[in-house]
């Protein structure tokens, strides 16, 4: 599985991408295939100040739920709408379809994320 470079990952199997000055976060394709076929996520509401590894919001299929975590400290400032009616967006396209947007209290902060390497050794380890 190719991981793109153009973003950062958590061992939580967040991805994260910078946008500006905020950060879009999404779920990995590893973790969208241990869920399987999502049926909602949500949770997510913007306005709301989180510390790293808080949690975000939170994706469910039919057979588990998992919490979606912040990456960093800061402050939700979008959620992805079109995930209300299609969360099933994220199993079509995990790389393409963010869930939530979040605006650094640190821009820095993401540097500490692991690269595209890191978060493959770390996927391929189990």
């Amino acid at each position: 599985m190719d991981f793109p470079n153009d973003r950062k990952y958590t061992s939580s199997h967040e991805w994260v991408k910078a946008e500006g000055d905020v950060l879009v976060i999404g779920i990995t394709e590893t973790a969208q295939d241990q869920l399987g076929d999502l049926v909602f996520v949500g949770d997510v509401n913007p306005g709301t100040a989180l510390s790293k590894g808080d949690t975000a919001g939170v994706v469910e299929s039919v057979k588990a739920a998992s919490d979606i975590y912040a990456p960093v400290d800061g402050e939700i400032v979008a959620f992805n709408e079109a995930l209300n009616d299609q969360p099933d967006l994220i199993n079509q396209a995990a790389f393409d379809t963010w869930i939530f947007k979040i605006k650094p209290n640190n821009p820095a902060d993401a540097d500490g994320l692991l690269d595209a390497a890191a978060y493959e050794e770390l996927v391929n380890a189990g």
